[in-house]
């Protein structure tokens, strides 16, 4: 519905005559109270725009918006107001991202390119939104997929930490962000300029030297400069920062609804990651659940409670062994590929994307690798 408006009065003869002003101008949907307004959006929305009178009985203006905004943050929202209220509609504006007020009586030609100017603010704020997860996200994809390439056991980790995130913000009720997904999905990015070593330490839970450690513990930092560069990525940026970095919350801040994006953010990728850790170790799971739950970490108690039966839930598989040619993106490798002298080319348990089978092709091509592959596929 890119040009649908909702328009919700409580005088009868204010909404006729909106319909006849605007019959030609955009789809006119109408609505006599706030919670009939919050019926025909959930019935008919979401719309690109909705007009509400601020002085209504039981719900105002900028309550009933206040409302639509939790259901659609993007659809494009303005005030009617009679003189009376205008001081609490400006705070409106100010305070509930209001688009626009107007003021009452509102001649037709200056509502109509009021409209007009709001379905132009929708259209521009859904191709930027479009922009950012179609285009700057296909270009995230690729680059984690070259992170796969040469660093594959981290690129393995990024896809557990995506999953992490995703299940931990489901059970606390969180509505999703895209800030943290991709957040998970870029946070191992600071792999790349560690040396060799050190990765085969960390990967084999092997004790670091002070410098190793040192170096180990600058990854999210470099990760951090990477997309500090990157326009719109700069929360992410931020979040990535942070995810060895404990978050301190107290009192009415341990609510999840109370977080904003940035300390959910941090706070679903920093139990993302220590968990990710603690389950490579090996640990028991109770023993697991005691160190994510210690004061030390300061995880908030209503995060600590999903913690424990993270990773639980598991997608059906099945084993199959395939040819090169009959690999797909999401398949999950079931063994280990070794070359002909036993270099890991490629650990078990990776996902396999379009820039693993470019790798796997160009190393078959020289013999460098036997078929078929052992993967899992969900079934």
């Amino acid at each position: 519905m890119s040009n649908a408006v909702l328009f919700v009065d409580d005088e009868q003869n204010v909404l006729d005559a909106v319909r006849r002003a605007l019959r030609n101008r955009a789809e006119i949907h109408t609505a006599n109270s706030g919670a009939d307004g919050l019926r025909a959006f959930d019935e008919h929305g979401p719309f690109a725009l909705v007009v509400s009178d601020m002085r209504m009985p039981l719900m105002n203006g900028a309550q009933f918006l206040a409302k639509v905004r939790e259901r659609a943050p993007d659809t494009i929202r303005m005030i009617l107001t009679g003189q009376a209220d205008l001081q609490s509609t400006i705070a409106a504006v100010n305070e509930g991202h209001i688009f626009r007020f107007l003021c009452k009586p509102c001649p037709p030609e200056q509502l109509g390119a009021a409209i007009d100017e709001g379905l132009r603010q929708h259209r521009l704020v859904t191709a930027e939104k479009v922009l950012l997860e179609q285009t700057l996200g296909g270009a995230i994809k690729l680059l984690i997929e070259i992170l796969g390439m040469v660093r594959p056991a981290a690129f393995s980790r990024t896809a557990r930490l995506q999953r992490y995130v995703g299940d931990l913000a489901a059970d606390l009720g969180l509505r999703p962000a895209w800030q943290w997904g991709v957040a998970a999905m870029t946070s191992q990015l600071g792999f790349l300029a560690l040396p060799e070593e050190v990765l085969a330490k960390v990967e084999a839970a092997q004790s670091l030297r002070e410098d190793e450690r040192r170096l180990y513990e600058s990854h999210p930092e470099i990760a951090r400069k990477l997309l500090t560069g990157i326009p719109r990525l700069e929360e992410v940026a931020v979040i990535v920062a942070s995810q060895l970095t404990p978050v301190c919350i107290t009192g009415e801040a341990e609510d999840p609804s109370r977080w904003d994006t940035r300390t959910a953010g941090q706070l679903l990728l920093r139990a993302a990651v220590e968990f990710d850790r603690l389950a490579a170790s090996g640990l028991d799971r109770s023993i697991t659940s005691q160190r994510l739950e210690s004061k030390q970490l300061g995880f908030p108690l209503v995060l600590c409670k999903a913690l424990r039966t993270l990773g639980l839930a598991k997608q059906d598989y099945v084993a199959r062994e395939l040819r090169l040619r009959d690999l797909a993106a999401g398949m999950i490798l079931d063994q280990a590929l070794l070359s002909p002298k036993g270099t890991l080319l490629v650990p078990a348990g990776q996902e396999i994307t379009r820039a693993l089978i470019i790798k796997l092709s160009s190393i078959a091509e020289s013999g460098g690798v036997a078929e078929p592959f052992r993967v899992r596929v969900p079934s």
